[in-house]
């Protein structure tokens, strides 16, 4: 038995009855969980890949011909502290070896525009919350392979693995390199568009006493988010690539300090300071 029909036996079952929503044990919220089987969106596939039997799991489809197994030493992997958890960075070959073997379920951090746009073929959208909130998803053993990743490249997803940690989830992983260098890979995706959105940096400052905070960046319109750490001299640099928006896109920035709202070429000509 592969590993995708063992997951599927202990947990699938509970993942396809899902009420759509995430469990609050991290967080005094709950979060929206998406996936194409609850989406209005017609997805397209970036090539002639199987059919995703049960869309909620957040696992591939069964591929043919898988690659032998190999060993990883994630011990090795490099590590990031976030909101009191620590969290492994995988490397993307390793991300697409667990990928083709069925062996992670996989979790796309970014806000469900994002999602809808291009998306990890196979993966749920679980969007990261701020403070690391979030709570479980509902249905997942929590000794379940996870892989969450972002593109910015890790921003967001350490934050929904932080908060997948902080909900007892045992094995949780990061793509370190994000999800644009999966899709430069033409690794397989699915989504309404695969063009690759233009690359935006907002640079701020605050107080150093909030470094290891965080600041965000919310395309007012499309909800669409990025987040960045706030560095132990008060200097954070946002790296946005936001579907369907120009130099003209109003953009709001949250700091533990301040919240500044404006055009977003006005944003990224210099340093954001409230």
């Amino acid at each position: 038995m592969n590993r995708r029909a063992f997951l599927g036996a202990v947990g699938g079952a509970a993942a396809a009855g899902l009420a759509g929503c995430l469990g609050g044990s991290s967080g005094s919220g709950t979060s929206a969980l998406y996936h194409a089987g609850n989406l209005e969106a017609t997805f397209v596939r970036n090539g002639d890949y199987p059919d995703d039997p049960d869309p909620a799991d957040g696992l591939p489809p069964e591929f043919d011909d898988p690659p032998a197994e190999r060993s990883i030493d994630t011990d090795a992997f490099e590590t990031l502290d976030v909101e009191g958890e620590t969290v492994k960075l995988a490397p993307i070959d390793v991300a697409k070896y667990w990928y083709d073997r069925g062996e992670a379920r996989f979790v796309d951090a970014r806000p469900k525009t994002q999602y809808e746009h291009s998306h990890i073929y196979g993966a749920v959208n679980s969007p990261a919350q701020t403070q690391a909130s979030g709570g479980p998803v509902e249905g997942w053993p929590t000794d379940d392979r996870v892989v969450a990743y972002c593109g910015c490249p890790h921003h967001l997803s350490s934050i929904r693995a932080s908060a997948l940690q902080s909900a007892d989830y045992t094995d949780v992983y990061v793509i370190d390199e994000g999800f644009w260098t999966w899709h430069d890979q033409s690794y397989p995706m699915a989504g309404t568009d695969f063009e690759k959105p233009a690359a935006y940096h907002i640079d701020g400052r605050v107080d150093a006493a909030y470094g290891g905070e965080y600041a965000w960046a919310t395309a007012v319109e499309s909800g669409q988010q990025e987040a960045a750490p706030i560095g132990d001299d008060g200097f954070y640099e946002l790296h946005l690539r936001f579907d369907d928006i120009t130099d003209a896109t109003t953009v709001r920035v949250d700091t533990p300090a301040y919240s500044v709202t404006g055009e977003l070429a006005d944003l990224v000509a210099g340093t954001v300071t409230g």
